[in-house]
């Protein structure tokens, strides 16, 4: 038996393409210089801190696995931001995702006005997230808002949409479906891009609509889906700027009543800017990467409904 070994050597770059590199390298070199600067220098400090117990005032101080034994063990505000946080990821999230789906599966229709129409669904992602949200803010409003003047006008009693820690977090999740054009606006994108040869043949085949939806049109989109599902997951552990303004009182605190809009990133955010604990906010955030890390691996492994079109 013969063993050949195989050698493989890196193909030497010409002059032109050595120069070619360089210059390629010289004009990138800010945005690399500036990741390392801004984002990985920052990340390994914050690491440092969450080992400590600093005020930015004092230096900081060595206390080891304290910040996060507390979070853990003692801490409730902790507890409460993550289980409301989970339930805009588990609940909000789905809800908005298939919302969003059935909206873009009309806007892919063939009626008349269609332009009108997904320009009105779009133009709500484009507004400043906090107009849209004070907007929203006066139509929750208990006293004189449009939800309960409504609900006045069908004979129903009012509902407190912000004071009632039973309906604030439903509150924001019926909110949160005004934001979705651009999800809407990338699902329609892949649905216009769904062989119309698969779904002609198997209209022939006697197929009615919601079978082809679910038997061609969402398998041949999964990838969008899975796309979707992954960036929204990161930004629902991070579900912030609409709670915030939602529930923002005179002296600058938030999180509703009784904690009941108190999420993950606005606790991360009141340690550290308002109660200047960054060694136990560094903690915290590390917390919440560790957990959008393991949601996303999941994620991923969990992907095999996803399929993935080879084109000739």
């Amino acid at each position: 038996m013969y063993q050949m070994a195989f050698t493989f050597r890196r193909p030497r770059l010409s002059k032109q393409q050595r120069r070619a590199l360089i210059v390629g390298l010289l004009f990138i070199s800010p945005a690399i210089i500036g990741f390392f600067v801004f984002n990985i220098g920052p990340i390994v400090q914050s690491l440092q801190y969450s080992f400590t117990r600093y005020n930015i005032l004092q230096p900081p101080r060595w206390v080891g696995l304290n910040n996060y034994k507390f979070l853990i063990e003692s801490d409730r505000v902790f507890r409460i931001g993550i289980s409301n946080t989970l339930y805009m990821v588990l609940i909000g999230l789905p809800i908005h995702l298939v919302f969003n789906m059935l909206m873009a599966l009309l806007l892919n229709t063939r009626i008349k006005g269609l332009s009108l129409y997904r320009s009105i669904f779009y133009i709500p992602s484009i507004t400043p997230v906090v107009a849209s949200t004070i907007v929203w803010l006066w139509i929750f409003n208990g006293q004189f808002g449009i939800l309960n003047e409504f609900l006045k006008f069908v004979g129903l009693p009012p509902i407190g949409w912000l004071t009632d820690p039973k309906w604030v977090k439903p509150s924001l999740i019926f909110m949160g479906a005004w934001f979705g054009g651009n999800t809407i606006l990338i699902y329609l994108a892949s649905l216009q891009d769904v062989p119309y040869d698969l779904l002609e043949s198997a209209e022939l085949d006697g197929a009615n609509a919601i079978q082809k939806t679910f038997r061609i049109t969402l398998p041949m989109i999964s990838p969008v889906i899975f796309y979707t599902i992954i960036v929204n997951v990161i930004g629902y552990f991070q579900y912030f700027t609409e709670a915030w303004v939602m529930t923002a009182t005179r002296d600058g605190s938030a999180g509703g009543v009784a904690n009941s809009a108190m999420f993950y990133s606005m606790y991360l955010y009141q340690t550290a800017f308002q109660q200047f604990k960054m060694g136990y906010a560094s903690a915290q955030a590390w917390i919440l990467f560790m957990i959008v890390l393991i949601a996303t691996v999941f994620l991923f492994k969990t992907a095999g409904w996803v399929y993935y079109h080879a084109e000739d």
